[in-house]
């Protein structure tokens, strides 16, 4: 017996999912293979800004994914790390990384065939 899934719009996954698997988050999460300060995430991160950068790792540390930590000495530091949560994310996203990689070209190809097919019914 086959059930159809009912995507509940109360239901805590639908939140849980937007707060982790988006393209800020997922990078964040790629980038702390190993402990990290703010500085140098933001560097590894081309375009991000600093409020996106800090509201994303405020996010990650609010759902257990990343913890914070303040390095004593001046001027005070934070480094950034993966929890075992978080850890746990790195197979499913690592997969899903290497699939978007895989498929690239395709998926470009399908993109502007699409929109060539936009500009000629305009």
């Amino acid at each position: 017996m086959t059930h159809d899934v009912v995507y509940r719009a109360d239901c805590p996954s639908r939140t849980i999912l937007d707060q982790i698997a988006d393209k800020w988050s997922m990078l964040v999460l790629a980038v702390l293979s190993e402990p990290r300060r703010f500085n140098e995430i933001k560097r590894r991160l081309e375009g991000i800004t600093q409020r996106v950068l800090t509201q994303t790792l405020r996010r990650l540390e609010r759902n257990g994914m990343i913890t914070r930590r303040v390095l004593p000495g001046r001027p005070l530091g934070v480094e950034y790390s993966l929890t075992p949560l978080g850890r746990s994310l790195q197979g499913p996203f690592g997969e899903l990384y290497n699939w978007t990689v895989e498929n690239m070209d395709v998926i470009q190809s399908f993109q502007r065939a699409y929109d060539h097919r936009g500009e000629q019914s305009t």
